[in-house]
């Protein structure tokens, strides 16, 4: 899973690229790292208490800090970057309450690939979607000491096994549907969309 992804676009593209509200999001663009603050689209629902309303709320667009504190039990300090155990009871809740999903758009990804058959150092492999500029990663998002998010993981795709790796983020298609499904559909199916990114419709750049 990537330690470091990039969003080249300011808050107010991106908001428009979802259908979102921006408000008074900063973001200009670059990367984000573990720790760090990002934009995250969510259906709008935060501050809204009790069963689901029968309007349609906008799509939001805030700042939430990658890595979601780990529970008491754990003695972890560093945040938890991704979902992978989708029974895990610390997601579970999250998962199937859909006002807890979320999206996290991204314009490239970075994983490390497979050493360089020159000078044997590791390579940082940037993967970007061919299909969209700006893409959606699904992800679920936690309040508790601090607003923060962790991306869904899945199984990699052959573009990525190719350099080593085992899992990927998920990566939703250019569909303001398919992503509403994710925002709030039930779960049933959300967990439909858990799935490899077709390698067909990935570009990878090597940077380094």
């Amino acid at each position: 899973m990537p330690m470091l992804y990039r969003l080249d676009a300011p808050a107010p593209h991106v908001a428009r690229s979802f259908g979102a509200e921006s408000g008074n999001d900063p973001w200009d663009g670059g990367h984000v790292a573990p720790g760090q603050f990002a934009p995250v689209i969510t259906a709008g629902r935060e501050a809204i208490a009790g069963p689901r309303p029968q309007y349609r709320t906008p799509r939001r667009m805030i700042p939430r800090l990658w890595g979601v504190p780990p529970p008491p039990s754990v003695h972890e300090q560093r945040g938890i970057l991704t979902v992978r155990n989708l029974d895990s009871p610390f997601w579970i809740g999250n998962l199937r309450n859909s006002e807890f999903r979320c999206l996290v758009p991204a314009t490239a990804f970075m994983e490390w690939g497979r050493p360089s058959p020159t000078d044997g150092k590791r390579r940082q492999c940037w993967f970007a979607c061919a299909d969209q500029p700006v893409f959606a990663m699904a992800a679920v998002w936690k309040d508790s000491e601090i607003p923060s998010f962790a991306l869904l993981a899945c199984e990699a795709n052959a573009a990525l096994r190719a350099e080593g790796r085992e899992t990927m983020p998920v990566i939703l298609p250019p569909d303001p549907a398919v992503q509403d499904t994710w925002l709030r559909s039930a779960w049933d199916r959300a967990k439909s969309l858990i799935v490899p990114y077709s390698s067909s419709l990935m570009e990878m750049r090597v940077a380094g």
